[in-house]
Formats: C-alpha cells, structure tokens, sequence
C-alpha cells in the first residue's frame, strides 16, 4: 500500500509539511537465514547488567571424543530423525534468529494486556493487582510505559547473555555436531558459530523468565513456548543436551540479575494514590497556572502512571537533563497560532491525513508506539542479516532509548500537566480518543523519534527512512487531534536527546 505522508519540519515554528511517497512499514515473515557475520569477539563487547561476559561461570565442557559427548551425539540423531509435521513447522517457525521471535511474541502480550481497565457499576475504578493478577481488571495493563519498560528488560538481558554465550563459545571452541559427525543433517545452514553454549537456550530461558514476570497469567504458555523452542534445538540437529543446558544456565542467571533490577526500579510506585496525583496537578498550576483534567465521565481519579517519571533510567542521567523548555502560555500567539492549525486539521480532515493518524494510532489492543517500532526493527534485523548478538543490541539499545525517553516524558507531562487541545478548544473533537494524561509532550513523538535515531545508527545505509517516519508518527497525533503541534515539535527533540546517551553507550560497547 503507498500513500503520500506528511514529515514535520522540527526547526519550523508551527508543522511545515513536504510530500513524499513511500510504503508504509509492515511486518513480513522470515525465514532461517545465513548471517552477515558472527562477531567472533563478541564476547568482549560491554554489558549492561552484569560486569562482562564472563561474570558468570560456565565450566569447560566434555571434549567431543568423551564418551558422554558421543552419547549425546547418539540422542541428537534420534530426535532429529523421523520428524512430525509438528517438528517441523516448529523448527521453520523458530529460525536460527530466535530473538525474534521472543519479541513477537511480547508484542502479542502487550496488545492481548493493552486493555484499560473500565468503570465499575458504581462509577469507581479498580486497578489490575499485580499480587493477585487474575482478579478483574487483569494484571497487567499494558499501556506504552509498561509496554516498553518489559521490552526493555526482555532486550538488556537478552543482549548481556549473548555476550556471555559468545565469550565461551570461543573460549571452548567447541564444534557444532554436524562438524564432529557429518552424517547428522541440520535444518539451518552452518554458520560457523562454535556450539556451546547455545545462543538460543539463553534467548529461551531469558524470555520464558522475564515475560512470565511481566506476564504472569501466561506462565503456562509461556513454558509451552520455551519447552516447544528448547526441543526444536535438538530436532534441527543443531545442538546437543549439554549445549543446551548450558545456555539455560546462563539464561537463568541472567533473568534473575534483570528481574532483581527491575524490582526496586520504582515502576510498583508510578501509578499512585490520587493525594500524590492532586498534589503533583496543584504544583503544576501553582507554577504555570494551568492544569489538565481529565474530561472522561465517570473520570478516572488518577491519570496513567504520574510518577513514571521516577522509574530508573537506563543512560540518561536524570529526567532533568532531557527535561523541555515549558509551553507556549494559553492566549500568548504562539499559542493561537496552534489553535487555528488544530481547527485546520480538523475542518478540513481528508483520507490522506486520517489514514496516517490511524496508522500511528497505536491504541487500546495494540502492542503500542515502542511495539510498532520494536516490529519494524524485525524487518531490518532480517533484512541485514543480524546473527542473533547483533539482534539482541539492536533491540537492547532501541528499548533503552525508548524507555529513557518515555521516562523523560512523564516527566514533562506531569511536571508541565499541559491541558490538551480537547480541554482547552471549545467544541473541538478528536478522531483517536483522548488519553488519561497531560499533553506536554507527546508520547508518540518522543519514543519515535527516539526509536528512529538508534536504528539510524545502526543502519545508516537507509538514510533518513527512520526519521521521516518518527517525524510522520508524531504528526499523525496532530492530524487526530490529541496533541498540540508544540507538543509533536518539542516531542521530538525531546526523544532525540535521550536517544543520544544510549547511541554514546553503543560507540563505546566495542561492536563497532
């Protein structure tokens, strides 16, 4: 499908728009594919949670004349004979790149989670409990904060123990089974990475782990995915038990070290008591003299997670430090001016703008803006052939960035607790709802344009593909009426920033 899309202009004083044509970004299957490399020093890179790749202790294993490694070989032959049809389709499903498909599947929980919970009969509203999650609403909702803080721990510790795998698959050097007995046939073409550990028992247990903390209704499918992908490992003959077991060692100390972070990181706390709300909207007007309220009936008492902004960062030092300039005072010019641009949009609404708003809509259902980024970093990680490594600090850096930024958001949406232009424009309607929280500054802008920087680092053969589309997402906020065009503008800026101090972690991390 090819639709001309507008670009903001982030220098302009108001959204200056160009035309240009291009194809939407979707999602296409894949297939096991030959990689573009496999960064034999890989295991040398930096880490993030742990100290470096050999932090944890993974002891020699048998040399592959022991009797113990032949036996193993024996069994891998057995189960890679005589496959099912269900053997088979698991082994083309899980591909040799399993990271991706571990983010397929968290995306698929963020949009089955992505329900907000709705009003009781009495006009009160009950929040998921995470001590008791299957109680009515379901824990969790997985609104774009929480949908991109799990992204962001499945992708750091997936990233960490590829490095720790890949400092002792070169360490030990041992052989894939088909190069010490030729007769065994893989599904996936050799790609010269030593076999023990193996990268995807770590990739298996590490997203069984995480997802089923972020996730805990799901444990039993969950396990069912991972026992599923484990055994595929040994259907495609590509590794033997005591590969395996050794990559799920270090998956589970990994997923531990993730989860003990993610613990005292300070999300339990962002969606507070309505006192600490009505204290932080007091301060607000107390300081600029304005405030949003939430125009729902019945209204919520709190809006979406006010102390968001308090969760630990990643990279950036501090919310303060990406923190924007305040916006335009309602009645000054500048202020107007967004006014008649908003009644603009909205009087003159065409195909082309509310195709684009609805693309980026993102909403209640979906895996939300960091998932819509997160599966259009799927296409490219394909499409360059990323050995899984290089996938898993793809996908680290980009939620790093994503969360950081959404983090620094928060901040300014309850730090400023701008109305929006719903509350402000008399009679004025919205075609994409209207969200639980400030508007200054916009969500979508910011972890977009966050998003878009990291994957132009990371492949800058395309240019400013990315960035157009970060700059499209946040316009299309303005096309549906949500946001005030300051909020796409200074948005943008805003996810740049705190996309710059992980892209400064990248530069360093020795995978250049």
């Amino acid at each position: 499908m090819k639709i001309k899309h507008n670009y903001i202009a982030l220098g302009a004083i108001i959204l200056l728009l160009a035309g240009c044509e291009k194809d939407l970004p979707r999602y296409n299957d894949f297939q096991a594919y030959s990689f573009s490399s496999v960064d034999e020093n890989g295991g040398n890179w930096k880490t993030i949670l742990v100290s470096g790749g050999d932090q944890i202790a993974v002891p020699e294993p048998e040399a592959v004349t022991s009797n113990t490694y032949q036996a193993e070989l024996t069994a891998l032959k057995t189960a890679s004979s005589d496959l099912t049809l269900d053997q088979k389709d698991a082994i083309s499903y899980w591909t040799n790149n399993p990271f991706l498909r571990w983010n397929e599947i968290a995306q698929e929980l963020v949009a089955k989670y992505n329900l907000i919970p709705g009003p009781n009969a009495d006009g009160t509203y009950t929040l998921p409990n995470p001590q008791n999650p299957g109680a009515t609403p379901n824990f969790p909702f997985a609104h774009p904060p929480y949908a991109v803080r799990a992204l962001a721990y499945l992708s750091v510790a997936s990233f960490d123990g590829l490095i720790t795998a890949w400092h002792y698959k070169y360490a030990y050097q041992r052989p894939q089974p088909s190069d010490v007995d030729p007769s065994i046939v893989t599904a996936y073409e050799a790609n010269g990475l030593p076999s023990y550990p193996s990268d995807a028992a770590v990739i298996a247990r590490v997203s069984r782990d995480i997802l089923t903390k972020m996730f805990p209704l799901e444990a039993d499918y969950l396990a069912q995915k991972e026992e599923e992908h484990l055994a595929s490992l040994q259907w495609a003959g590509m590794h033997v038990a005591s590969d395996i077991e050794a990559g799920v060692d270090i998956g589970d100390q990994i997923a531990k070290i993730a989860l003990d972070r993610a613990a005292t990181d300070g999300m339990s706390k962002a969606q507070c008591p309505k006192p600490v709300s009505d204290s932080i909207q007091a301060a607000a007007f107390a300081r600029f003299g304005w405030k949003w309220d939430n125009i729902e009936i019945p209204a919520r008492p709190v809006g979406l997670t006010p102390l968001f902004s308090k969760v630990r960062l990643w990279n950036v030092p501090n919310v303060e430090a990406i923190r924007p300039v305040a916006p335009p005072t309602p009645g000054s010019a500048e202020y107007e001016e967004d006014v008649k641009l908003l009644k603009y949009y909205a009087d003159n609404m065409n195909p082309e703008w509310r195709a684009i708003a609805n693309f980026w809509q993102d909403g209640l259902g979906t895996y939300t803006p960091p998932g819509h980024w997160n599966r259009i970093s799927i296409d490219y990680a394909v499409k360059y052939a990323l050995n899984p490594l290089r996938t898993a600090r793809l996908f680290a850096y980009l939620n790093m960035a994503m969360m950081d930024a959404g983090i620094g958001c928060w901040d300014a949406k309850y730090y400023y607790h701008y109305p929006r232009p719903i509350n402000q424009i008399p009679n004025f309607k919205t075609i994409a709802g209207t969200p639980n929280f400030p508007s200054y500054t916009s969500g979508h802008s910011v972890f977009s344009a966050a998003a878009a920087e990291v994957l132009t680092y990371l492949f800058p053969q395309e240019n400013d593909l990315f960035r157009n589309w970060a700059l499209e997402a946040a316009i299309s906020r303005v096309y549906g009426g949500i946001h005030w065009s300051f909020d796409a503008k200074v948005g943008t800026k805003e996810g740049i920033d705190a996309a710059n101090y992980s892209l400064e972690r990248a530069r360093a991390d020795g995978a250049d």
